[in-house]
């Protein structure tokens, strides 16, 4: 982790949040209770910035200069509002083709699927606020600079945003191990948003649920399962195939 991906101390994640810097998220230590914490965490609040009270250890693990047991996390890139650029995409006349990645927590893993996807056109990734991998210099240099021109949406309900896709036309498709057709026999030609799981749990049942396809990639090998950035590629490279 550079230098320049975090900020320390409570007046200065203060002063950078009033003036407008992009936090990812801010640890602040188990325990810390006095007006300055009160007023960081008021506006935390007020813009919404994902927060997290740590063990002092953890934030020493970063820095061990006086952070006074604040410490934020500042994005290398800006998000983008899913509601805002959808109903671009449909205006400009594209059939939109979005990847939704369900925690995925390897930085290099999320930095790859970054990659291919914007060599394949993706028009937007969507990410959930907790348990998914920090993007940070690390996750922008594994993409190759991607991170900078694919539209990333950072959520707090992963489902809510999923059903909202649904009810704008958008035909989820789940990349599981579960499913019974293959990928390459799955419809891609419509609008479509394609789900890839965690490297560990895969996709959450209840995204699982409300999947209008469920799709496998084979496997002939004695290994159970392909990287999560590999399987990424070939179902968004199937869905360009098709619509090509």
């Amino acid at each position: 982790m550079g230098k320049d991906d975090f900020i320390f101390g409570t007046r200065a994640v203060i002063e950078a949040i009033n003036t407008g810097k992009n936090i990812e998220k801010v640890f602040i230590k188990t325990g810390s209770n006095n007006e300055l914490i009160q007023q960081l965490l008021s506006v935390i609040k007020e813009n919404n910035i994902v927060y997290q009270f740590v063990p002092v250890e953890k934030i020493n693990r970063i820095t061990r200069k006086n952070h006074q047991g604040v410490l934020a996390f500042i994005s290398p890139i800006e998000y983008t509002d899913i509601e805002m650029l959808l109903p671009t995409l449909y205006e400009s006349g594209k059939d939109p083709l979005i990847l939704i990645l369900d925690q995925i927590t390897d930085v290099r893993n999320f930095g790859a699927i970054a990659r291919s996807a914007e060599c394949a056109g993706v028009n937007a990734i969507i990410i959930p606020d907790k348990g998914m991998a920090r993007i940070g210099a690390d996750a922008v240099k594994t993409s190759a600079g991607a991170l900078h021109h694919i539209p990333v949406c950072k959520e707090k309900n992963l489902l809510k945003t999923i059903i909202f896709l649904k009810d704008s036309g958008i035909q989820i498709v789940a990349s599981t191990e579960k499913a019974e057709k293959l990928y390459t026999d799955g419809n891609f030609k419509t609008p479509v948003a394609i789900v890839m799981g965690s490297e560990e749990r895969g996709i959450s049942n209840s995204i699982l649920n409300i999947a209008d396809q469920k799709l496998k990639i084979p496997l002939h090998g004695n290994i159970e399962s392909l990287n999560v950035s590999v399987s990424a590629a070939l179902m968004v490279y199937e869905a360009v195939r098709q619509r090509n």
